[in-house]
């Protein structure tokens, strides 16, 4: 079993910065990928990045591309996900995902563990 806990939203203006972290604890190992997704209301949840734990290979969607960058400390067993020139559109909860696999999917169901999420708002 692996648990996932987020940390780092909060309310920031457009054009500011954030920086989430996923804590991972219980069974984690280099066979894992993990992602960050994200929901806004009333939408739903769509991936935003993902980092394969072992040979650190990033994606990222389209929209966040050249703004967010994933990564990944071993030591701590934590994920980051910094958000630099952050819109309103990304306001949403992000949430922090694992999945048992050694590659990156944006397909929501195959991540098995996920965390509480961290709600992130961008005021205009």
């Amino acid at each position: 079993q692996t648990q996932l806990v987020e940390s780092g939203g909060g309310l920031v203006q457009a054009g500011g910065s954030l920086r989430l972290s996923c804590s991972a604890s219980g069974r984690t190992g280099e066979s894992y990928t993990m992602g960050w997704f994200r929901q806004a209301p009333g939408k739903e949840r769509e991936f935003v990045a993902a980092i394969t734990w072992y040979t650190t290979t990033t994606h990222y969607a389209d929209p966040v591309r050249g703004r967010f960058t994933i990564s990944r400390d071993i030591g701590e067993n934590t994920v980051h996900l910094l958000m630099n020139s952050l819109k309103p559109e990304d306001t949403a909860i992000y949430y922090c995902a694992a999945r048992r696999a050694p590659s990156y999917s944006e397909y929501v169901p195959s991540y098995e563990y996920w965390g509480q999420g961290t709600q992130v708002t961008v005021s205009s």
